[in-house]
């Protein structure tokens, strides 16, 4: 899959403009409200007014809670993003608003609370603006649907903006927040930082607070996060996020505030294990950036892949059996007005798909548990290893779309993202990088994985990388 230039329209959607929000990152925001040069109320309206002017370009927003995150900005919480603007994923429950979860199959209604994942966010200080778009339950890599309009990517509003936190994605590409809330059970955090030219960081399994459907998997592949753009940004989240919650059981991520001195062994990997070759352009972008890091002072090699064929299955197949869950007992998670035919083809055939397979359960979770202790054991050489984090370039809306027939579209899924869910499977930490472009103009970004709980590693060496190799600028 390559991208047509003859499909590239010669202008961005973006909302960079000379207001309160100017081109800072979140950091840049707070510091700005912190000294009073400008109003947490400022910041928020301006904010306001770019969601405003994007949405019809860009149709990232799902719910709009405008006048309440006005009214909180008048008396925002304290932290280190204290006053910031940023949107919540539609598949979280906000107190008032519904969560949606990108499907027709329901109509949902407000929530009682506010889940205990968005109690940790805004305990930064961010001042949510409502919700953000995501494919239905989250499935997809592409953030479209069986009816109606698609999430456009801001660098190119004829591609996808990656999924499943599209929405959230191209609100932060596209200059509307600095950052917003992200989550990640097969690259949903990664792969549309890597559409849109973002810094996406899928902690470690445990390390921020689960949401209780996430609680309710046999194995936990769901990780909570944010999308920025900036590597300051998401290190200053990690380590305020640890103020709420810090899981015991995992060293502290604590603050990260630049490179550090200490070259790491870095393994190289470029092909996947399902067989389906890296096009040409990502594989140059994984050896521009292998060629970066030798140059400085890395010792880079190339290395093996962890796991083996089956693991491409079994994760298919527990694919699959998070859609069937979904469809038995929709009623019960989402209202007695869930209908799972107008569930969209790909959850229908997902369903089905495990439904065939359901004999084989006990075989695919045994072996998806056991891909924790292979990934560990890869990095008793490594600190850490790099990859494509999808197999080709962003793919113009339409190729992944939900109307094609469920064969299809799960085929080029598997091929497409087939280097980040296993990170989900194992419980690894990884983070997706903005450091290169397509020959079309669109962002290609660079995949880092490390152990268990050693985000800090991925942290010191993303400051390395933004210093030595700029990320672009979408307004620039």
């Amino acid at each position: 899959m390559s991208s047509d230039s003859t499909r590239v329209p010669a202008f961005r959607v973006h909302a960079f403009r000379d207001d309160a929000l100017g081109d800072l990152d979140a950091t840049g925001v707070a510091e700005l409200v912190a000294s009073g040069q400008a109003s947490a109320r400022e910041v928020v309206a301006a904010a306001i007014e770019r969601a405003e002017s994007v949405q019809a370009g860009l149709n990232a927003v799902q719910f709009a809670d405008y006048d309440r995150a006005l009214a909180q900005a008048d008396a925002p919480r304290r932290g280190v993003f204290g006053g910031v603007p940023t949107i919540v994923k539609d598949n979280v429950d906000v107190t008032g608003l519904p969560s949606g979860h990108g499907s027709a199959a329901f109509t949902p209604k407000p929530a009682d609370r506010d889940s205990d994942v968005v109690t940790q966010l805004l305990s930064t200080g961010l001042v949510s603006l409502g919700k953000s778009r995501l494919p239905e339950f989250g499935f997809s890599a592409s953030t479209e649907y069986a009816a109606g309009e698609p999430v456009h990517n801001p660098w190119n509003p004829e591609f996808s903006s990656g999924a499943s936190s599209g929405g959230s994605a191209a609100l932060v590409a596209a200059g509307v927040v600095p950052i917003a809330h992200a989550n990640d059970g097969g690259g949903s955090i990664r792969i549309p930082a890597a559409a849109c030219g973002l810094v996406g960081l899928k902690p470690t399994r445990g390390r921020t607070v689960a949401d209780p459907m996430d609680q309710s998997m046999p194995i936990r592949v769901v990780t909570q996060g944010v999308v920025t753009r900036t590597v300051r940004d998401t290190a200053r989240y990690y380590a305020a996020a640890e103020n709420h919650y810090r899981n015991p059981k995992l060293p502290p991520v604590r603050l990260v505030e630049g490179p550090s001195s200490t070259r790491l062994r870095v393994g190289v990997i470029v092909d996947s294990v399902n067989g389906f070759r890296t096009d040409d352009e990502t594989r140059a972008s994984v050896q521009a950036t292998a060629d970066l890091l030798a140059g400085l002072g890395h010792r880079v090699e190339e290395a093996p892949m962890p796991v083996g064929p089956s693991f491409v299955e079994d994760f298919g197949l527990y694919w699959g059996f998070l859609s069937f869950a979904i469809s038995s007992g929709g009623k019960k998670m989402f209202g007695s007005d869930f209908d799972k035919a107008k569930t969209d083809n790909l959850s229908r055939g997902l369903a089905a798909m495990y439904r065939k397979n359901i004999a084989k359960t006990p075989r695919v979770l045994y072996r998806l548990r056991r891909t924790q202790r292979v990934y560990a054991d890869a990095f008793a050489k490594y600190d850490v290893i790099l990859s494509p984090v999808v197999a080709h370039t962003t793919p113009p809306l339409g190729f992944l779309s939900p109307t094609q027939s469920f064969d299809d579209l799960f085929r080029k899924l598997v091929d497409y993202t087939a280097f980040t869910p296993l990170n989900n499977a194992a419980g690894g930490p990884a983070i997706s990088l903005p450091l290169h472009q397509t020959a079309t103009g669109l962002p290609l970004a660079s995949h880092f994985s490390a152990a268990h709980g050693d985000e800090r590693t991925l942290l010191e060496l993303a400051f390395e990388l933004e210093q030595a190799q700029p990320f672009r600028r979408i307004q620039g």
